[in-house]
């Protein structure tokens, strides 16, 4: 075999500091040295005979209706000699696993005693006290439980494999065989998959951060947490140059090198975003298991319905296609009444990008109003209260005044229902009910509604001011489609082990958030959103069947939302760039309401279509929609609203009530008019 370099030989580091820690790694020792010969002895009476290597099996995940939707295989090993590994990689690996492997023969008292102190020092586990060699032994013949009995077998094959193999075949041995995270078993494989280049060819910086992967893949794993697989990097490189193997200038250069690593399920075609979240549930989930999902041949059966998640792909393709090819977007719909994902895009192309922006947060813009109506009917507002769109400044403290505008920039400069102008989508009148209620009002109702993103009690908060995901907002309408019922988005429902048996299973987990009557109400206001006169008519037209929902349209045009919902779905869909500096140049009613109309109508093809149940308690009343009173064969603007029972208007719509005089008179016969 090859030369082994001085670099790869650590001296013993003395062990420092409390008696009572030194004398708890004597005994360590002693006990480790106890076993290490009687292992030998054992060797020694009795012929060995290797047992059978552990075969990976894939995973599959499965739709709700059975079908699948991937397999999740590790990727094929490729061997390679270790000639064929850089040795930035070799001596990375042994600085960090194990520094005295060119010096022991297999089990290492010393370095398990110097992991015990390290971990004691630091409070956590930094170091692990298993030599490569003891490693390779569980890696190869044993599985993940931590028995006494297989802690023996694995000391009784490292003492074989140090008899048989030379140090740098079981080095070679050991760095084609562990486990890298994403799949990839062997760092040739590993090579590929997060940098793409053979292991030859790997730096000092990119061999610093896979060394930091094998303690635990899903922890350290760069795609997912690029800051945490930054630090670990930087403890690898500290532990080199601790040992000699790099210089000062050459742990800086790799420290501030950038790295992109790729995302292994990029190979994936269907459902790739949605199938990545599985994927990093189960790590999360098995930390001490790291390769699980992709060897460990579960059966995955997910809430995902194969036929929605295919119609909302190409929606999302079909309604981008058009626009700039840097322009990006996501989808994500939810069963309202059991909080099963049916149907998840997080962009354009997951092999492109792997940002899955159904879970990004980013502003809603108008969108977010109906969380403040919600607020108002709960504290008396009706649909019917009368608020104007006209210029108004509110101080803040240490600022210059608050002056909201509409989306044109300018005012109506006329009295609006709260049904009205919910469904016109008028900035004005928000904001206006928003400082009646107090910003605080409104950030309590998001709260309860499932809005988990930081919120402040901003004036301005009802226009979409804060950031919030997709999946949020689903999930908060979705508590407005099934009457006041919040339920918690569920991607699993269960996973079997590879014999069958239950891992877990999760049931749908619902909770009253909001009365049932109100729920209505604003499911009322927000039906005349996709009718004549709301912000999406043209989407309510390709759709064709009873819905709700809302635009949502921020600054500049640069994020444009709709989150609507039938009583059988809620789906939410974002589009803008990744740059938040450009500008989508086109409203959310042109480009966002289509896309999810379109969405929508084919996912619901099957199902009839089905209007929302009034519940008991619920009046329907034409209203006059200049002064929101009863209206009269003479009313001019007529709108259908609803109240619950006693709150709705019985004085009769007076002609000509927009003007000065009617609007007086309005205060003085209508209570609630002007506040509840």
């Amino acid at each position: 075999m090859g030369n082994k370099s001085d670099s790869l030989k650590p001296g013993i580091i003395a062990i420092k500091g409390n008696p009572k820690r030194k004398r708890k790694s004597h005994v360590i020792i002693k006990i480790a040295l106890l076993l290490l010969l009687l292992g030998l002895l054992a060797g020694c009476a009795a012929p060995f005979s290797w047992p059978s290597p552990t075969v990976p099996t894939p995973s599959r995940v499965l739709d709700a209706g059975g079908r699948l939707i991937a397999t999740i295989t590790p990727n094929q090993r490729i061997p390679v000699a270790l000639k064929d590994i850089s040795p930035e990689m070799q001596k990375a690996v042994v600085a960090i696993e194990d520094a005295r492997f060119y010096r022991h023969h297999g089990i290492d008292p010393v370095g398990l005693a110097r992991a015990l102190y390290r971990n004691a020092r630091a409070g956590k586990i930094v170091e692990g006290g298993s030599t490569i060699t003891q490693q390779l032994a569980k890696n190869m013949y044993l599985g993940p439980e931590k028995t006494l009995t297989r802690k023996i077998k694995e000391l009784w094959l490292t003492i074989q494999l140090e008899r048989q193999y030379s140090k740098d075949e079981i080095l070679q041995m050991y760095l084609n065989q562990v486990y890298f995270g994403q799949g990839a078993y062997g760092i040739e494989m590993a090579a590929r998959t997060y940098f793409d280049k053979p292991a030859r060819d790997l730096d000092l910086a990119e061999s610093a951060m896979l060394a930091g992967l094998i303690r635990a893949p899903s922890l350290y794993n760069p795609v997912v947490d690029p800051d945490r697989a930054r630090d670990r990097q930087a403890q690898v490189l500290q532990r080199m140059l601790e040992l000699g193997m790099i210089t000062p200038q050459q742990a800086k250069e790799a420290r501030a090198k950038p790295l992109k690593p790729r995302n292994q399920v990029a190979g994936q075609t269907t459902a790739a975003y949605f199938v990545a979240e599985v994927v990093k549930y189960i790590q999360q989930k098995y930390p001490r298991q790291p390769d699980l999902v992709y060897s460990g041949g579960l059966t995955i059966r997910t809430a995902l319905d194969l036929d929605m998640q295919k119609a909302a792909e190409k929606a999302l393709q079909d309604g981008l296609s058009a626009q700039n090819p840097d322009l990006e977007g996501a989808l994500v719909a939810l069963d309202p009444r059991t909080g099963y994902i049916k149907a998840m895009v997080g962009g354009r192309n997951f092999n492109r990008s792997q940002y899955n922006r159904a879970l990004a947060r980013s502003q809603p813009g108008s969108a977010f109003k109906p969380f403040l109506y919600a607020a108002a009917l709960e504290r008396g507002y009706t649909a019917a209260t009368i608020l104007e769109c006209k210029p108004a400044s509110y101080p803040i403290p240490g600022q210059e005044p608050y002056r909201p505008t509409d989306f044109n920039g300018g005012y109506h400069n006329r009295p609006f229902t709260l049904k009205e102008a919910l469904y016109t989508s008028d900035n004005v009148v928000a904001v206006e009910l928003n400082n009646r209620l107090g910003p605080e009002t409104l950030v309590a109702c998001a709260r309860r509604l499932g809005i988990e993103s930081p919120l402040q009690p901003y004036l301005s908060l009802p226009l979409g001011t804060a950031e919030v995901t997709p999946l949020e907002m689903a999930r908060a309408y979705g508590a407005l489609a099934n009457r006041g019922q919040l339920s918690k988005p569920l991607y699993i429902t269960q996973i079997l082990d590879r014999r069958g048996n239950v891992l877990e299973e999760n049931n749908p987990q619902l909770q009253p958030v909001l009365d049932e009557k109100i729920a209505y109400i604003v499911t009322d206001m927000l039906k005349g959103v996709l009718q004549p006169g709301g912000t999406a008519a043209d989407a309510g037209k390709l759709l064709n069947r009873p819905a709700a929902g809302k635009t949502g349209t921020t600054t500049g045009l640069k994020d444009v939302w709709f989150v609507g919902y039938t009583p059988q779905l809620v789906c939410t869909v974002y589009v803008g760039y990744d740059d938040k500096q450009k500008s989508t140049g086109a409203t959310s009613g042109q480009l966002a309401a289509p896309l999810w109309a379109g969405f929508m109508a084919a996912a619901l093809q099957d199902q009839p279509a089905e209007d929302f149940p009034v519940p008991g308690g619920v009046t329907l009343v034409d209203i006059c929609a200049d002064d929101g009173l009863r209206a009269t064969p003479f009313s001019r603007r007529v709108i259908r609203a609803a109240f619950v029972e006693g709150t709705e208007p019985v004085l009769p719509c007076f002609f000509g009530s927009n003007t000065p005089w009617g609007l007086k008179l309005r205060d003085l016969l209508q209570p609630g008019g002007e506040t509840p």
